[in-house]
């Protein structure tokens, strides 16, 4: 058996459990891991919450948490051949068997090799934060000296995003609350408060001609008052929010595959990418985590370590 933390029905957090359940066995072209460490995400409650049907609608009760880990094979799947037992891993729980458990199921396509010199607490940011901001940037391939608005830029994707547009010669400015400002301006964006008087004029003065594009990692309301930014409507893409289709923006295009793991791990290895974890939990207190993240002020990274 394995302790995991899911919900038996879509709701908030109040339906959060903690249950034992069997270690699964891997099927076809999956690997059974056992979890080291657990990224902790607003896709986890936004699934709990059933916003997202599309994606675990079809995914029995009881549901786990979680779409992201880092640990080590335990067993492969009938036709995997490109890893092995014992071998250190990260990656997406695209099986529906979720991570904020001691045991997960992963696909092995979109699962990658830990290098040496990387922690299971820093891998297993990779999937979600880390291939996000990767997969936006890939997306909209500005040149560099390109200017880069980040709308909700303290959070685990507006950070991976502002190291990776920095690399690549980008010019950010990102948007946050104030006790955000350190580790955003640590990254050598320009940051913007929002909540100290008009942001969307004091943006306009960042870029009288709008910026080349814009990122929003916020939705709703926010998304909207930084559309008119962005000099071109196609330069506009939000990390989770549909409605940008309406704005002349995109959803960003996910690839979810091993390629693009690997090379968020090269850029971490390098130092040209830091996950900027603030805190870890043990799994007992996963709840917490997610609620920091669910009420928009976690700052950085929150992981789940399971040796905790």
């Amino acid at each position: 058996m394995s302790t995991a933390l899911g919900y038996r029905t879509f709701g908030s957090a109040d339906v959060h459990e903690f249950f034992d359940r069997p270690v699964p066995s891997p099927g076809p072209l999956e690997v059974l891991v056992r979890v080291a460490a657990a990224g902790v995400n607003p896709l986890d409650h936004l699934l709990r919450s059933g916003h997202i049907q599309v994606l675990n609608g079809h995914v029995p009760f009881p549901q786990v948490l979680g779409m992201e880990a880092a640990g080590t094979v335990l067993a492969v799947g009938d036709d995997v051949t490109d890893l092995a037992v014992g071998d250190r891993v990260t990656g997406f729980a695209l099986t529906g068997a979720g991570t904020y458990a001691r045991t997960t199921l992963l696909l092995a396509e979109s699962t990658a090799r830990i290098p040496d010199t990387l922690s299971e607490t820093w891998a297993a940011t990779i999937p979600v934060a880390g291939t996000t901001a990767l997969d936006v940037l890939d997306q909209l391939a500005l040149p560099a000296g390109a200017s880069l608005l980040v709308n909700g830029i303290g959070g685990g994707v507006g950070i991976a995003l502002a190291q990776i547009a920095r690399d690549r010669g980008l010019v950010v400015v990102g948007t946050g609350s104030a006790a955000k400002r350190d580790r955003a301006t640590a990254t050598g964006a320009t940051f913007v408060e929002y909540t100290a008087g008009d942001v969307v004029a004091r943006l306009r003065a960042q870029a009288p001609d709008g910026f080349d594009a814009v990122v929003d990692t916020v939705g709703g309301d926010s998304l909207r008052s930084v559309a008119p930014l962005v000099a071109r409507p196609d330069a506009l893409v939000s990390v989770g929010d549909l409605s940008v289709g309406e704005l002349g923006g995109a959803m960003v295009n996910r690839r979810l595959d091993r390629s693009s793991l690997e090379r968020v791990a090269e850029l971490m290895v390098a130092g040209r990418l830091d996950p900027n974890i603030t805190a870890t939990y043990p799994l007992a207190r996963a709840e917490e985590a997610l609620a920091l993240v669910e009420s928009g002020h976690a700052s950085g990274k929150l992981v789940i370590d399971m040796r905790l």
